[in-house]
């Protein structure tokens, strides 16, 4: 019996006009495409369309094809089929006809969709969330009834399932014939709004997306994606008229870039030039970072070259990072945080999270099993993978669990995530500076402890930083009476800033002029991260012969300094860093070629950050092995000969006393306290242990 069928797909002939107009369409514009296509169908089945060609061959039916796409691409792949092929041995021709490049009034932006574009064809941007195994979806359902036998052949379409209303028997149990039926591969995907077309504190919002046959493992976690489609309603949840909504896709594609493409006028492209042209353009952009903040310079100045970041090589055989990281610790009060959510609010694309309410798979990718994935296991993005292309702000480092601190070694240095979860296998890319803030290990800096050993992080992390800066809160009267006179000034500003607007009363120009030095960046945050943006997609710096000279220098004599003073003042790590921010040095003035003054900015910032952290306090000689191993290279060689002394003596009796040790130790130089401090150094490494109180024991290796 005739069933009522909801598609506009089924009540289309191949007479119809619509038809028509399309066969003309792609005999005359595409047929060379269709031939190619018929060539390669299977393994290829759709033939991608460009809607300007469509536009110019006939205006009202690409304007039909917005309006009406259901009915318009039925009538495109009934055409496709009409089409006269050569004689290949093509059977079952049915290609799927897909459009690209719609009118910039079909592109909306995810938060402005609405009502109005359902059941429309629609361009949307944003970047991969979350994504589904591919899973089988029914297209032609074979029902047979199980009263009478009768077969049906039932078209489906949308999110539920068609049956048959009633059979000729006038029952209606039926079940469905599988290996007669057709299925077709389906997968499901979510996205959001790329980071950086959200204002202040917005959160982004998400949309479903539904891709089948060959649209499917197209895109990962994280990647940011154009896709065209129909938006539909979803099916309600419950009884009331509420219902959700998602996109049936008819075309994908994965955009490259990592900045968005921000709209910058001929005016503000001239004004970007002219700052970049300003021989303070340095100062003004350190004075533009936490303007509300007293001091930092050198923090802040990293940050502004963090910002503009280095250039990204590519290898035949691999990738090197352009991301410069950055890692603050400092005392409670130090204003980290602060400074952290200004980087955040200047950034074009960048992401803020705390150590505290984040795990190791929230920064980095998981695999998840809900309703999204109907019932199965779905890849979800981190953090650091939804900010690829810009910063990541990680506050309170220290308080993230170890095992979940792990998650970022592999994104910092390789710029990937690699994820082996619930049978899943893929890799994501986080090419993402990190810009992270910790407390000190009893939360305040002890004055006569080395510094690094007062930072709670494992070494193996802190290596993989480019900078770090050690902020501690001094007690100075000077100092301390500047930035009180700064912070009071500063609430001041705001106080009166409030009065003005609640009593409409306007202030004196003299006063608006001393709020806004106190209150505003010299350079407006919109121009700035514009100018941000602009400098990273435009400008790619290459090293001068002189900027390679002063590099070579100062590294190579940092090496040979460590040479003579028998430890290492530097390795290729710093060396790299070096080259990174001497890049970003050049971009802040839009230069092409990075010179010898930029250079020895980034030498400057790196020394400044190995004064605080490598300094062997022992000695005081600059000594990397601090953050390779959390050892100077003096301790590392105590340890040895204590070690060393250890097994000597354990040759000749079972257990060696403490005091022995202590004895023959001092004939090296070392004290009593001295020796406690390497023994419970080994004892935590494994190498000794304690049998009982006053005597240690190496640990039997094979």
């Amino acid at each position: 019996m005739p069933l009522k069928l909801s598609s506009t797909k089924e009540v289309l002939s191949e007479e119809s006009p619509l038809v028509e107009k399309f066969q003309n369409f792609f005999e005359t514009r595409y047929r060379k495409e269709i031939e190619h296509l018929a060539e390669t169908y299977p393994e290829k089945r759709s033939l991608f369309i460009d809607f300007a060609e469509l536009e110019k061959f006939d205006y009202s039916l690409a304007d039909e094809l917005l309006e009406k796409p259901d009915a318009l691409l039925e009538a495109a792949r009934l055409a496709l089929k009409r089409i006269e092929l050569p004689a290949l041995d093509v059977k079952d021709f049915s290609a799927h006809v897909r459009v690209f490049n719609l009118p910039e009034d079909r592109k909306i932006l995810l938060r402005d969709l609405s009502a109005n574009h359902i059941n429309r064809l629609i361009c949307v941007e944003g970047v991969i969330k979350q994504i589904t195994d591919v899973l089988p979806k029914l297209k032609l359902a074979v029902w047979r009834c199980n009263r009478c036998g009768n077969v049906y052949r039932v078209p489906q379409s949308g999110q539920t399932i068609i049956q048959p209303t009633i059979c000729e028997c006038r029952h209606k149990d039926f079940s469905l014939v599988e290996e007669q039926s057709k299925f077709v591969d389906y997968q499901k995907i979510q996205i959001q709004e790329p980071l950086e077309v959200l204002k202040g504190s917005e959160q982004p919002t998400t949309l479903d997306i539904y891709v089948s046959d060959d649209l499917v493992n197209k895109v990962l976690p994280g990647e940011k994606v154009v896709l065209i489609g129909v938006l539909r309603l979803a099916p309600a949840k419950t009884a009331k008229p509420v219902f959700g909504r998602y996109l049936e896709c008819n075309y994908l594609e994965q955009t490259q870039q990592e900045f968005e493409e921000i709209d910058i006028t001929p005016e503000e492209e001239e004004k970007i030039r002219e700052l970049a042209k300003d021989p303070e353009i340095y100062e003004k952009l350190i004075n533009s970072i936490a303007p509300n903040i007293y001091g930092h310079e050198d923090v802040k100045e990293a940050i502004v070259l963090q910002l503009f970041g280095g250039v990204k090589k590519v290898l035949p055989t691999q990738a090197i990072r352009g991301n410069i990281h950055i890692l603050l610790v400092g005392d409670p009060g130090t204003a980290k945080s602060q400074i952290l959510m200004s980087a955040n609010a200047i950034a074009p694309k960048s992401i803020y999270v705390g150590g505290k309410t984040t795990s190791g798979v929230g920064l980095t990718a998981s695999a998840v099993k809900d309703e999204f994935g109907e019932g199965s296991w779905t890849l979800k993005a981190g953090a650091l993978v939804l900010a690829s292309g810009g910063i990541a702000m990680v506050d309170e480092l220290d308080k993230m669990p170890a095992d979940e601190r792990s998650a970022l070694h592999e994104a910092m240095e390789q710029g990937t995530v690699s994820v082996a979860k619930a049978g899943i296998i893929a890799r994501f890319k986080t090419d993402t500076s990190i810009l992270a803030a910790a407390n000190p290990k009893f939360s305040r800096f002890e004055q006569y402890e080395p510094l690094i050993e007062q930072i709670d992080l494992p070494p193996t992390l802190i290596s993989r930083f480019d900078l770090f800066f050690m902020i501690k809160d001094v007690l100075d009267r000077t100092r301390d009476t500047e930035i009180a006179n700064f912070i009071l000034k500063t609430h001041q500003a705001g106080e009166k800033l409030l009065q003005s607007q609640l009593t409409g009363k306007k202030l004196k120009k003299k006063e608006e002029e001393q709020i806004k030095a106190v209150t505003q960046p010299v350079i407006e945050p919109g121009l700035l991260r514009k100018y941000i943006s602009y400098a990273r997609q435009k400008v790619f710096p290459t090293l001068s012969k002189e900027a390679i000279e002063t590099l070579a220098e100062f590294y190579v004599g940092l090496r040979e300094r460590g040479k003579q003073e028998g430890s290492y003042a530097a390795t290729h790590r710093q060396l790299e860093g070096l080259i990174r921010l001497s890049e970003a040095s050049a971009r802040v003035r839009l230069s092409n070629v990075v010179e010898k003054q930029d250079a020895e900015r980034a030498i400057r910032l790196l020394k400044r950050s190995l004064k605080d952290v490598v300094t062997d306090p022992e000695t005081g000689k600059i000594d990397i092995d601090l953050i390779i191993s959390g050892q100077t290279h003096t301790q590392l060689e105590n340890m040895r000969k204590l070690l060393a002394i250890i097994k000597e003596k354990a040759k000749q009796q079972d257990n060696v006393a403490v005091d022995d040790v202590i004895a023959e130790a001092s004939q090296f130089g070392l004290d009593r306290e001295k020796v406690e401090d390497l023994l419970n150094k080994l004892e935590r490494k494994g190498e000794i242990y304690r049998p009982r109180y006053g005597f240690v024991k190496p640990t039997q290796r094979d």
